[in-house]
């Protein structure tokens, strides 16, 4: 596939880059978190609890900010990352959220994960006027800013990439009846109203839905359930832990339903390989992001540049899970976004520019996607395309999809 990159310099070049003068800038302004040689960004996520799999995206993102201070910070002024662990619970969110907002005086959020955690924490920090940019989750709410100026999403949203799974099987599955595994909570609920959105007039072949809570210790007894129903579909709305298991259980009781999997658990680390790799063959999901682990980005200089940044700053981790790539590619969007802020670091300018993204091409993402952002579009990325799980790594097919949010 033909790259539409435009002029990226990968790697350390790249941080480099951004992290010079943009040249003379107006008065210096300043919200709390920031000063003339500091930039104070406040995140959480889940370093612990059954999520846990995606604190591999706040220590990427830790690494990155490293990597961005050594390359000389952002016009000129470092930046300070403070992340703590959530657990992926909502009281315990809004517990270090205060702590961030209050005790430490971010400038902003960044990334903070989860959508039951980011629910939880919605409206207080629209209250406090503080941003709360790109956040790891691709429910609609994020991408509201009459209601919710101060919110960003940064993914495709949930109920798109869901629209669009309904729309395939609609067109290439003949008598379909679907099984619907589902997280009891809004970001479950948001992938399954878009389903329905997909299936349109063919909603009724959903045959059976079964719901899990992000607690449970194992899924097991929903797959028995789903399979007892006779569906030869099976729509998997779970995060990577369930993921892994649900995948697991259909092969280990002999159901082999056509699979689609939601974009949240596609890591190759974290949820394939534990499911054990002959048991996932033909998995679909929908993808906006290379893949470490697909062959065809190989000679990529996107990839490669990403491969040397993690063999210098993140060493150890394993460069298939996909957690990396994510964390990587989200952080050059806000450093994209503070480094156009100049010496204006308000609170207000942070939003102004990141509702100012034109055709940003974002290392890591898929040829054909790019980030578009305005102040009526708070949804960065409006684009995928369709994967299948072939041996040991993903494979893309079909052309890119653009659908504008709902």
């Amino acid at each position: 596939m033909k790259s539409t990159r435009r002029g990226f310099v990968g790697g350390a070049s790249a941080l480099a880059m951004l992290s010079g003068s943009t040249g003379a800038f107006a008065q210096k302004k300043y919200s709390d978190g920031a000063t003339d040689t500091e930039i104070k960004i406040g995140h959480c996520g889940p370093y612990s609890g059954p999520a846990s799999s995606y604190g591999a995206i706040g220590k990427t993102i830790e690494a990155y900010w490293k990597s961005v201070n050594e390359a000389g910070g952002i016009n000129g002024r470092k930046v300070k990352f403070i992340t703590l662990d959530d657990g992926y619970s909502p009281p315990k969110t809004v517990e270090v959220v205060r702590q961030l907002v209050e005790q430490e005086k971010v400038l902003a959020l960044f990334q903070t994960l989860g959508t039951p955690t980011n629910t939880a924490i919605h409206k207080y920090m629209n209250q406090k006027k503080v941003p709360m940019l790109f956040v790891a989750t691709g429910a609609s709410k994020w991408g509201k800013p009459k209601e919710f100026p101060w919110t960003m999403g940064f993914q495709p949203d949930y109920h798109t990439e869901a629209v669009i799974y309904g729309k395939h099987i609609v067109a290439n599955v003949k008598d379909a009846k679907i099984a619907v595994l589902m997280q009891n909570d809004d970001y479950g609920r948001d992938y399954f109203d878009g389903f329905k959105e997909g299936l349109g007039k063919e909603a009724g072949r959903i045959v059976k839905t079964v719901t899990y809570e992000a607690t449970d210790p194992t899924v097991d007894s929903q797959i028995i359930q789903l399979k007892d129903s006779g569906a030869n579909v099976f729509f998997n709305i779970s995060a990577p832990k369930a993921s892994a298991q649900a995948i697991r259980k259909a092969a280990d009781i002999g159901w082999k339903p056509v699979h689609y999997l939601n974009n949240v658990s596609v890591s190759v680390a974290a949820v394939m390989k534990p499911a054990g790799f002959d048991n996932a063959q033909g998995i679909i999901t929908a993808s906006y992001m290379k893949d470490a682990t697909d062959k065809q980005w190989d000679g990529d200089e996107e990839m490669r540049a990403w491969r040397a940044w993690m063999g210098k700053y993140m060493p150890s981790a394993n460069q298939a899970d996909a957690n990396h790539i994510y964390g990587y590619a989200v952080s050059f969007l806000m450093h994209q976004t503070l480094k156009k802020c100049g010496d204006d670091l308000t609170r207000e300018n942070v939003m102004k520019q990141a509702a100012s993204h034109q055709k940003l091409r974002v290392p890591l993402l898929l040829p054909g996607i790019f980030v578009n952002t305005s102040p009526t579009d708070f949804y960065p990325i409006q684009a995928v395309q369709l994967q299948r799980f072939k041996g040991e790594s993903w494979e893309l097919f079909g052309d890119i999809m653009h659908a504008e949010s709902t």
